[in-house]
C-alpha cells in the first residue's frame, strides 16, 4: 500500500511536469534486466547520466528473450528480483503474471495516451485499470531495398504498396533454367528462411484489420486470425495468407521465393536479394556486415485501398517485477528515462525510435531514423503467446499451404485454434 500511494504521488507529479530533476536525486541504486543490447543501453546511459544524475545508479543487465521469464520467476522466488524488467509486449503475455501494474490513479488513461505512441496501449491491463509498463523505444518493420538492384531494373524507388511490388517480380527476378531462383525480388513466402516472418506476417494480418488476438467481455484472451467469413465475404484472413504464400508458387507471375533458398537477411547482404523487410534496428548490422552494400531504408508497403497505415513494431516497455526491491525508484527511473533527453540518447544509440509521441513531431536529421521515427507512429502490436511457439504455428500454417497439404482456410483455422491454445495456458 505504500508504495502505491507513493507511486501515486509521485507518478502524478512527474507526469504533470513531465521531469523532477529533484526526485530524480532520491531514487537509489536500480537495477534492470532487459532484452535490448547491453552494448547500446550502456552507451545511451552513458550521455543520460551527464545530464541526468538521478539515473547514475541504474545498472543494466542483459537478458536472452527466451530465458527472460524463467529468470525472473526465479529471482522473485528467491528474493533476488531486478527493480525494473526492459521487454517487448513479445514477452508480455509470458511476463505478466510477474508483472506489478502502474494502477490508472498513478498514470492516468488520457495521460498515458497523450504522451506515447498508439501501440504502447498493448500494455493496457484487460480490465483497464493500470498499465503493465511505461512504453519506452518501438522497432518498427521497415522496407530495405538494395538500390543496385533497383536502379539496374529501371526501378526509381522501393514500392508503397503490395500491389505495386508484384508487377515488379519480372523486372528483377532471376531463374535458372530449373526455375531456381538465382536472384529474388524479396523475402515472402516460405517461413523458416524468411528473417522476420513472423513481424511481416503480423504487419499483413493487422493491415488486413485482422487483430490476431483480442479480449472478450469476459476478459478470456482470444486469438484471431481472421478465419471466420466477414459481412464482405470470404475470411479476411485467408486473403493475407494468399498472399503471402504466392510468391513461393512457381506457378505465379509473384514467383520469387522458395524454402531452398539461404536465410533471407543473408541473402540481402550477399546482393542477391532486392527488398528486404526486417527491423529498424538491423540497419547498423547490415552497415557493419558489408560497408559496400549500397542499401537504403522505406517505410513497409501497405495495401493500394488502406485508408489506414499499419505496420508492426516491438514496443519495448519498462515495468516493475513483483517482488522489486526498489519498485519506487524503479518507477521513478522509468518515468525519467521517459523525458526528452533521454529519449533521444536511447533512440541514437539503440536505432530505435522513441515511444513518446512528442519527440516523433519532427523528423531527424538521418534518413533511415526518419522512417523509423515516422513508421512508429502508426506501429502496431498484439499480445501473443511466446516468440517461439508463434514461430511454430506460423511455420506450421505456411508449410502446410506451400507443400499443398492443406488449403488455406483449412490452415488458417488450425493456427487459430493453435494459438489460442497457447494463449490459454
Amino acid at each position: 500500500m505504500g508504495v502505491l500511494v507513493f507511486s501515486a504521488i509521485v507518478g502524478v507529479f512527474v507526469f504533470a511536469t513531465y521531469t523532477s530533476k529533484n526526485t530524480a536525486a532520491t531514487i537509489g541504486p536500480v537495477l534492470v534486466w532487459g532484452t535490448l543490447p547491453k552494448v547500446n543501453m550502456d552507451a545511451a546511459l552513458t550521455v543520460i547520466n551527464q545530464s541526468e544524475q538521478g539515473l547514475k545508479n541504474l545498472t543494466y543487465v542483459e537478458k536472452s528473450p527466451s530465458t527472460l521469464v524463467a529468470e525472473l520467476s526465479s529471482a522473485i522466488a528467491t528474493g533476488a528480483a531486478p527493480d525494473l524488467v526492459l521487454a517487448s509486449q513479445e514477452e508480455l503475455h509470458s511476463l505478466s503474471k510477474f508483472i506489478a501494474p502502474i494502477p490508472v490513479s498513478t498514470l492516468p488513461v488520457r495521460t498515458f495516451q497523450n504522451t506515447f505512441i498508439q501501440e504502447g496501449s498493448v500494455f493496457l491491463t484487460p480490465d483497464g485499470t493500470g498499465y503493465y509498463g511505461v512504453p519506452f523505444l518501438v522497432d518498427p518493420l521497415v522496407l530495405f531495398s538494395n538500390r543496385s538492384i533497383l536502379s539496374s531494373s529501371g526501378i526509381a524507388k522501393p514500392p508503397a504498396t503490395w500491389e505495386a511490388l508484384i508487377g515488379l517480380v519480372p523486372n528483377v527476378a532471376l531463374f535458372t533454367p530449373t526455375r531456381q531462383v538465382t536472384r529474388a525480388l524479396i523475402s515472402l513466402g516460405t517461413y523458416d528462411n524468411v528473417h522476420s516472418a513472423r513481424a511481416i506476417l503480423a504487419s499483413l494480418f493487422l493491415q488486413g484489420q485482422v487483430p490476431l488476438s483480442s479480449y472478450l467481455s469476459s476478459g478470456a484472451l482470444v486469438a484471431d486470425l481472421g478465419s471466420k467469413s466477414s459481412t464482405e465475404g470470404a475470411p479476411p484472413g485467408r486473403a493475407v495468407l494468399g498472399f503471402y504464400t504466392q510468391f513461393a508458387d512457381p506457378s505465379k507471375v509473384s514467383y520469387t521465393w522458395n524454402a531452398s533458398l539461404p536465410d533471407s537477411e543473408r541473402m540481402f547482404l550477399t546482393g542477391d536479394l532486392a527488398l528486404y523487410p526486417g527491423y529498424a534496428s538491423r540497419a547498423r548490422y547490415l552497415q557493419q556486415a558489408n560497408p559496400n552494400l549500397n542499401f537504403d531504408v522505406a517505410p513497409l508497403p501497405q495495401p493500394a485501398t488502406a485508408t489506414l497505415k499499419s505496420v508492426y513494431g516491438l514496443v519495448y516497455a519498462l515495468m516493475i517485477p513483483r517482488g522489486a526491491r526498489n519498485s519506487t525508484g524503479g518507477y521513478q527511473a522509468a518515468v525519467l528515462l521517459t523525458s526528452p533527453l533521454e529519449q533521444a540518447a536511447a533512440a541514437t544509440h539503440t536505432g530505435l525510435a522513441p515511444a513518446v509521441l512528442n519527440l516523433l513531431a519532427s523528423a531527424p536529421p538521418d534518413p533511415i531514423a526518419a522512417v523509423t521515427y515516422a513508421e512508429a507512429l502508426y506501429s502496431k502490436g498484439w499480445m501473443s503467446p511466446a516468440a517461439s511457439d508463434v514461430d511454430r504455428v506460423f511455420s506450421g500454417m505456411i508449410g502446410n499451404v506451400i507443400t499443398g497439404r492443406s488449403p488455406l482456410t483449412a490452415a488458417l483455422a488450425s493456427a487459430e485454434q493453435s494459438l489460442n491454445a497457447l494463449l490459454q495456458q
